[in-house]
């Protein structure tokens, strides 16, 4: 079937597109409120072009991963595997560089390429055996967590500094020489990845198809849409993400460690239902998920300036989780 044959389920998802953007305006008015606030409360060094750059060299793996997740979630789903596929990705990209002696960009491949492999499997398992993306995902956390645990036999990879060349300078303060460009490099790939995946959303047929799974997957499968081929797109996209965020993980690390980002899948999944997203699916957008990862990483650079221990940035933190979800479902509540 035609996109065309796709008209009443569109007008159902894109007649709402004002609730997205009133959704990411909401969040740029948090943003705006809770840098303002810490501008205040926070020493003078919080409000320097270094801490600034310091925020978007923090926020960029959250960012990262987070696109994939954003589309996962406006299919409808979710994947609690993520922040097991980082710490994979950091293991392979390791072992490559360390044992196979490959350069640093097949390196990287491998790693974002072992991290979509799994994103796939776990498409299929949704997919092919109707299990609920919580359940699958669950239990490839473990299974991927427990696969790099076995690659670095329980111990982080060392890596000589001689092969990791470029790899390291991803996530790193930027020398005088290179001012110029005012961000380091792995910011920049996350714009660009943001971009690319707003794009996709907004203009291509896959984008469409997402919108249309989250909001009523019958409806969606009625008007023509392969669904299982979209959700397996999805997730292997998530895997992908993954895996680029663990690359970055990497750069920042510069060692394999099967044991980091646990919990990050968490944070991840905050980032998107901070910036608007639905966890009934549907709704979402990339510029909302960005400014959500920024708002958890203010607060958290803004509570570490100011001296808070860490468990008033986790309250915090929760609380407009909490507060976010529940504005979420009385909007929702209101337009039934």
């Amino acid at each position: 079937m035609s996109d065309k044959q796709l008209a009443p389920a569109e007008k159902e998802v894109f007649g709402s597109n004002w609730r997205n953007w009133l959704n990411t305006l909401g969040s740029v008015l948090a943003l705006a409120a809770v840098y303002g606030l810490f501008v205040l409360i926070a020493p003078p060094s919080f409000a320097t072009a270094r801490n600034l750059e310091m925020i978007a060299r923090q926020t960029t793996i959250v960012g990262v991963a987070a696109l994939g997740m954003t589309l996962v979630i406006i299919s409808g789903g979710i994947d609690l595997s993520v922040g097991s596929i980082v710490a994979l990705s950091t293991v392979v990209i390791a072992w490559l560089l360390q044992y196979a002696g490959v350069g640093p960009l097949t390196a990287a491949l491998g790693g974002v390429a072992a991290a979509a492999f799994f994103g796939l499997v776990s498409g299929l398992l949704i997919t092919r055996l109707r299990v609920v993306p919580f359940i699958v995902t669950l239990g490839m956390m473990l299974v991927v967590r427990g696969a790099a645990k076995g690659i670095g036999r329980e111990q982080k990879i060392d890596v000589d500094p001689e092969r990791l060349r470029w790899l390291e300078e991803l996530l790193a303060s930027l020398p005088k020489e290179r001012s110029w460009m005012l961000l380091p490099p792995g910011v920049w790939l996350l714009i660009f990845l943001a971009v690319a995946v707003a794009a996709l959303l907004r203009y291509t047929r896959l984008g469409r198809h997402t919108f249309a799974i989250g909001s009523n997957e019958q409806t969606a499968r009625l008007c023509g849409v392969a669904v299982e081929r979209v959700k397996v797109l999805v997730f292997t996209l998530c895997g992908a993400f993954a895996g680029l965020a663990g690359l970055m993980q990497f750069s920042r690390l510069t060692v394999g460690d099967p044991t980091v980002a646990v919990g990050l899948e968490l944070n991840v999944i905050a980032a998107v239902v901070i910036g608007g997203g639905s966890l009934g699916g549907g709704e979402g957008s990339i510029l909302g998920t960005l400014v959500g990862a920024l708002i958890m990483t203010v607060i958290a650079s803004g509570c570490t300036q100011r001296g808070l221990p860490n468990w008033v940035q986790e309250i915090i933190t929760g609380a407009i989780i909490v507060v976010a979800v529940a504005l979420d479902r009385l909007r929702h509540r209101r337009a039934v």
